[in-house]
């Protein structure tokens, strides 16, 4: 009985795909469960799916179907199972992405997929038991579709009469026209009619001023998002190179030049420290709320502690980071510009013309060498650290493959092999190291575990911290090394954490905390890393806890080295300035030392909260009106100055 039940059920759904109609009314009902599925697994705060929003996704899966109506019966069956996978493939992708970088895959970032490979253990983390429900459709649809591709065709009456029946051939071909054709056009009203209504109401401007692509995807749905990002890569990238107007071109010199005024600053500190060397470490997640904290009385990072008694600690110092993660970090740090919307610099821009640390250092007598025990490959970054003008960029393949925790060698090993290798660098240096050890998903080996994490062992954030504190060990040798070779006093040492760890459960931070965290508090969580600044001679040593941002650090070396910032074009100004600092991320957020802004994912200025920061609850939300107009304006400006090269063009113009 089962089998004859199961035989029933597989014939019916057999006829049932069989139809035209019925078939594709199957195919846009499963992949619109789907999209919900997906929505809703991306638990994304203040956007819910509405009515409209629906209307959106079936409209999006019209567009990307309706040339199957124009295909013979089995040519169509094949095609909707195929767009099956290929789009439960790419929204699955786009979930994991998501989990990982709080951004969905776009074409900058599938240039890059050779790097997807590294990613092994951090990508297996983030899958989850229940997104079995995007496949399980495929238990039954897939046999039951090659079952009716491979069923052999029985010959009828109809099929074997001559041209007789070719006006009958040609009402079906008509038919199949017809039906595909009109699909295509509901297609485009369900889809374009709610976009552009909304983009003329109350997502205004979204399109030509992107901060985040989580923002876009509210109003497109993700087929439409990943159709738009498609248009938005042709159109920079494909044909005639885009042209930015020279109004707007104008409007970002002015900008410069004001900045660049700004910038002249000249107190006790400019140049007190000409000619030193520079060594600098971006650390892999290594984030601000682990700084002078402790777990089952053990210190996290006791040797960091120690060192920032006589440094300079910003203790709310944010990242700047976006998709590029730490190759966004790197660039920010090393340019003083912003993070693109949409990919990364490294790998989108590698040769436009920018003022970054290693070539201005090398103008003024610096040897320029980069440290990183990975392949060079990477982030594209073999490319654009010759574009940075360094003399060499160590690699894996000039490290010792001799201690191996995760992607490389350890960061002991590594910090040991790089100072080892700086011993031939001729004085001043700017030395910068990249850190690997305390990558996602912080798998450390059992020996290198001296943390006792107590109810966090066995979780991710346990061995998070656990990462960290090897990290902090690591770079308590780091520090005796530099002092055995002579390195200590005449080199300023500057430490910063390149991003988040991307554990965003708020149970941890609560558990760890022993309070409760609120919206503003996990915001700050998540964007804030370390920023150390130790002086040859210790002065300054302090903390600091004025907003600053990671295009804030080159500017802070040039005052301190005594380099003029004015012939160069940077976003941001010196840390040692005393003037009021905007601190911009790439979300549209922002912070500066009254108050923090935290955008609507679903857009609009008047969607966003903007929080106090003396009593860190939410105020009047045009409190923040300047600092998201002067935000908005900061991205715009630098999105435009990368994606159009503007800066060869300025440089051009002014040697003219």
């Amino acid at each position: 009985m089962q089998i004859s039940s199961a035989v029933g059920i597989r014939s019916r759904l057999i006829r049932l795909i069989n139809n035209r109609y019925a078939a594709y009314a199957l195919f846009i009902t499963i992949m619109l469960i789907k999209l919900v599925i997906f929505h809703y697994s991306l638990q994304v705060k203040n956007i819910d799916m509405n009515p409209v929003d629906y209307i959106i996704a079936v409209g999006s899966l019209l567009l990307v179907s309706f040339w199957t109506f124009w295909l013979p019966p089995k040519g169509r069956i094949a095609s909707l199972m195929l767009l099956n996978l290929i789009i439960t493939g790419f929204i699955y992708s786009d979930l994991v992405f998501y989990r990982y970088f709080e951004d969905f895959i776009t074409v900058p970032v599938l240039m890059q997929a050779g790097q997807v490979g590294s990613l092994g253990e951090s990508i297996r983390s983030l899958i989850h038991w229940q997104d079995l429900f995007f496949f399980i459709d495929w238990i039954i649809l897939v046999p039951v579709t090659a079952s009716i591709l491979f069923r052999k065709r029985r010959v009828s009456n109809y099929s074997v009469q001559p041209l007789a029946n070719a006006r009958s051939r040609s009402n079906i071909m008509t038919r199949r026209l017809i039906a595909g054709t009109l699909t295509l056009i509901l297609g485009c009203v369900l889809t374009f009619v709610p976009i552009k209504a909304a983009s003329k109401t109350w997502a205004v401007g979204l399109f030509e001023s992107n901060w985040w692509n989580v923002t876009l995807y509210n109003v497109t749905g993700i087929i439409g998002f990943h159709g738009y990002d498609i248009y938005r890569y042709a159109k920079d990238h494909l044909g005639l190179q885009p042209v930015l107007a020279q109004e707007a071109k104008d409007h970002n010199q002015l900008w410069f030049d004001k900045a660049r005024g700004d910038r002249t600053v000249r107190d006790d500190n400019f140049g007190k420290y000409k000619d030193s060397n520079v060594i600098m470490i971006q650390v892999e997640a290594f984030m601000n709320f682990v700084v002078n904290q402790t777990i089952n009385g053990q210190e996290i990072t006791p040797n960091f502690n120690k060192l920032l008694q006589e440094s300079m600690y910003y203790s709310n110092f944010y990242h700047q980071t976006a998709l590029g993660r730490t190759s966004d970090a790197d660039f920010v740090t090393q340019s003083s510009l912003l993070p693109l919307p949409s990919g990364s610099v490294f790998t989108r821009f590698p040769s436009h013309v920018y003022d970054t640390l290693p070539s201005i250092l090398k103008q003024h007598g610096y040897a320029a060498n980069v440290f990183h025990s990975y392949d060079s490959s990477f982030w594209n970054r073999n490319t654009v650290y010759k574009e940075m003008n360094y003399d060499r960029y160590y690699s894996k393949k000039d490290f010792k493959q001799d201690e191996m925790i995760g992607w490389s060698v350890s960061d002991a090993s590594f910090f040991k092999q790089s100072l080892d290798m700086m011993k031939d660098i001729p004085e001043p240096f700017y030395s910068f190291l990249i850190t690997l050890s305390s990558h996602h998903p912080y798998g450390l080996p059992k020996e290198k575990q001296k943390l006792d994490t107590g109810e966090f062992q066995g979780t991710i954030f346990g061995d998070y911290l656990q990462s960290i504190h090897y990290v902090d060990e690591a770079l308590g040798e780091f520090v005796e090394q530099m002092k055995s070779q002579g390195l200590w006093d005449n080199s300023i040492l500057i430490i910063y954490g390149d991003h988040d760890n991307s554990i965003k459960d708020e149970t941890f931070y609560e558990q760890f905390l022993g309070r409760e965290v609120t919206e503003l508090d996990m915001k700050q969580i998540m964007n804030q890393v370390p920023l150390l600044i130790h002086l040859p001679d210790g002065s300054g040593a302090g903390v600091y806890p004025e907003p600053a941002g990671m295009m804030n650090t080159a500017p802070t070396l040039y005052h301190l080295l005594g380099i003029s910032s004015e012939p160069y074009y940077l976003m941001g100004g010196s840390l040692l300035s005393g003037k009021e600092r905007l601190v911009p991320l790439r979300s549209g957020a922002f912070s500066d030392d009254k108050v923090f802004f935290i955008p609507a994912e679903s857009g609009g200025f008047e969607n966003g909260t903007c929080y106090n920061l003396s009593t860190r609850q939410p105020t009047d939300v045009n409190a923040c009106k300047q600092g998201y107009e002067e935000t908005k304006q900061q991205l715009k400006i630098s999105d435009e100055t990368i994606t159009y090269n503007l800066l060869k063009q300025f440089k051009e113009t002014s040697v003219k």
